[in-house]
């Protein structure tokens, strides 16, 4: 199993991804929804760029830094950022962003409102705000329809901004509250004269649902490009669909059940999102990796576990996005072949 790769390593399946962008593409073209995946899962510039040859309108990115990475060679055209920018130091950044891509960001107060302003005031061409709506997942967002309406307004009135429409990050199976949330702001909005031109909404666990909710016309998802253990438990796809895994070595077996392998939380991540266990060990249902700490992984099973030091295993992670970012490059292969490695862009670009 690859014996010449040192491990732990991250290894992404490009024929696997490339499926995926593909097959999530179709999906938006024959629904009339425009794709604008989210590059936090990969963090890599020629991925994003596969993406939009294969269709989408752009990409979505958190953090200004992440966004600068991936323009950097100029070959993304359109960035939609979906966190509030606060700061001086953010906001001079993002007034240079907006000098070399088309770029969009949101807002839920009038207090990032007025930063956005004072920074784009002179600018040559507006900033396009988007009104970040709460439909349900209690994270960031203005909480009801007319806190919507009256945001889209402070946001027309001020110097240097454009209002471009709205944006949600609904809870897993909130797509009908979607709907009916922003069928009331739209109308809304349309009542005090604000054009509602983007409603974008987004999310993995529901992309297969995204036209179960009409009223929106723009969808991101991010970690559809990789898939993920959490992806499969919720039934959005299979093992078969998932291109990131982590390839690790056993470096002890110290009972007959018991062994442990050369990743713990520094490469597989903590997250559970809700599941038992810390990842799904291909090829060997039977094995569960029941505890980890920073370098070790513990995996047991119910009998014998079969397995020997030096033995390697391959796991696919609760979480793909997280696992990007902890490692600075990663193996790509094609099936059995593999194909070289690729540093990890926007890796730890968190501000």
């Amino acid at each position: 199993m690859f014996p010449d790769i040192d491990t732990p390593a991250v290894l992404v399946d490009l024929a696997i991804a490339e499926a995926n962008i593909d097959r999530f593409q179709h999906y938006c073209d024959a629904h009339g929804i425009a794709c604008r995946p989210h590059i936090k899962t990969h963090k890599l510039p020629f991925l994003a760029r596969r993406q939009v040859a294969a269709g989408a309108v752009g990409i979505t990115c958190q953090k200004v830094s992440e966004a600068e990475a991936m323009v950097a060679g100029r070959d993304i055209a359109s960035v939609l950022l979906t966190y509030n920018i606060v700061g001086a130091a953010k906001l001079a950044r993002l007034r240079a962003l907006a000098d070399r891509v088309a770029l969009s960001v949101v807002a839920d107060s009038r207090t990032v409102v007025e930063g956005l302003s004072r920074q784009f005031a002179d600018a040559s061409s507006p900033l396009t705000v988007l009104v970040e709506c709460d439909t349900g997942a209690h994270r960031c967002g203005v909480a009801t329809p007319e806190a919507a309406r009256d945001l889209a307004a402070v946001i027309a009135a001020a110097p240097g901004l454009r209002f471009g429409g709205l944006m949600t990050y609904p809870p897993a199976g909130g797509v009908a509250g979607v709907q009916d949330w922003m069928s009331r702001a739209k109308t809304l909005c349309a009542a005090a004269g604000l054009p509602v031109e983007i409603i974008t909404s987004g999310g993995a666990p529901d992309m297969w649902h995204a036209h179960d909710a009409p009223i929106v016309n723009e969808y991101r998802s991010g970690t559809y490009i990789y898939n993920d253990r959490s992806l499969v438990a919720r039934g959005v796809c299979q093992w078969a669909d998932c291109a990131l895994t982590v390839l690790a070595t056993v470096v002890s077996v110290p009972d007959a059940n018991r062994a442990i392998i050369d990743a713990g939380t520094k490469v597989l991540t903590s997250d559970l999102l809700g599941l038992t266990g810390h990842g799904h060990v291909l090829d060997r249902p039977d094995l569960r990796i029941d505890q980890l700490s920073e370098e070790h992984g513990r995996l047991v099973s119910d009998g014998d576990i079969g397995l020997a030091v030096g033995d390697r295993v391959r796991i696919v992670p609760n979480h793909a996005c997280v696992v990007s970012n902890m490692v600075d490059t990663v193996t790509l292969v094609r099936g059995a072949q593999v194909e070289g490695v690729a540093p990890v862009a926007a890796r730890g670009q968190v501000r």
